[in-house]
């Protein structure tokens, strides 16, 4: 399938970049109606994205070129370059929540809630987003004889991209559902961050372009990071809302 949906002025716009920006428009809609049900100033919560979306990108496209430094070492223009592929979605979400507390902080905005509120669209964009890596023939696993194998270069693989899409819009009808039910502020963000580690660091088994370290595979190494830490955090935050 070829990757560029179509051009402008000579421009290629791709598909994976139409997908990517279809999740987060989607994403931004569904928040500021959660937003207006729960009593959250909606401009401010728009400005947040404002600042927040631009400072993900910095964080995925950061994550991945630390982690594939020798590639991109002595060239600025290559490391700025995303229209050439290379971001990485734990850096996303990494810059994404640290600049999301420093601006709830300075407004004055609960950043708990504000977690929780955007929870369902990240799983969401990602559930999207992740058909741009089919399109891009990209972020496959390993050879593979099983039915629902995808053909990249002749060769039959698992289609990882198709794995955690389905984790993750399952994760986002979860969350949906928990955003309304939850115990405590920070539930709903939490259990994303568990529940989504978990469907990631076994697709990831399956790939066969990991970011590593040494011998590891830097996104099973931050899986489980956010798993332990979230379940820490949910016994403490769940006792202290028992308490």
């Amino acid at each position: 399938m070829n990757p560029v949906a179509f051009t402008i002025f000579g421009i290629d716009i791709r598909w994976y970049g139409i997908l990517i920006s279809t999740g987060m428009m989607l994403g931004i809609f569904l928040a500021l109606k959660e937003a207006k049900r729960i009593g959250i100033d909606e401009e401010k919560l728009l400005d947040l994205f404002l600042i927040v979306i631009p400072c993900s990108i910095i964080g995925a496209r950061t994550y991945y070129v630390i982690f594939k430094w020798n590639d991109y070492k002595g060239d600025i223009l290559k490391i700025i370059n995303i229209r050439g592929g290379g971001l990485a979605i734990h850096g996303g979400i990494i810059g994404a929540v640290l600049v999301g507390y420093l601006y709830c902080k300075f407004k004055k905005m609960d950043f708990r809630k504000i977690l929780d509120l955007t929870a369902p669209s990240i799983a969401l964009g990602q559930a999207i987003g992740r058909w741009g890596n089919f399109i891009n023939q990209e972020a496959y696993g390993r050879p593979t004889n099983l039915p629902w194998a995808i053909t990249v270069d002749g060769v039959k693989v698992h289609p990882t991209f198709l794995y955690e899409s389905i984790w993750d819009f399952s994760l986002f009808l979860f969350l949906m559902w928990l955003r309304k039910n939850k115990k405590y502020d920070g539930h709903v963000f939490i259990y994303y961050a568990i529940i989504y580690s978990i469907g990631r660091f076994f697709v990831e088994g399956f790939r066969t372009d990991s970011l590593m370290l040494g011998s590891l595979r830097m996104a099973q190494v931050i899986s489980v990071t956010f798993i332990v830490f979230g379940i820490l955090v949910h016994m403490h935050l769940k006792n202290k809302h028992g308490k």
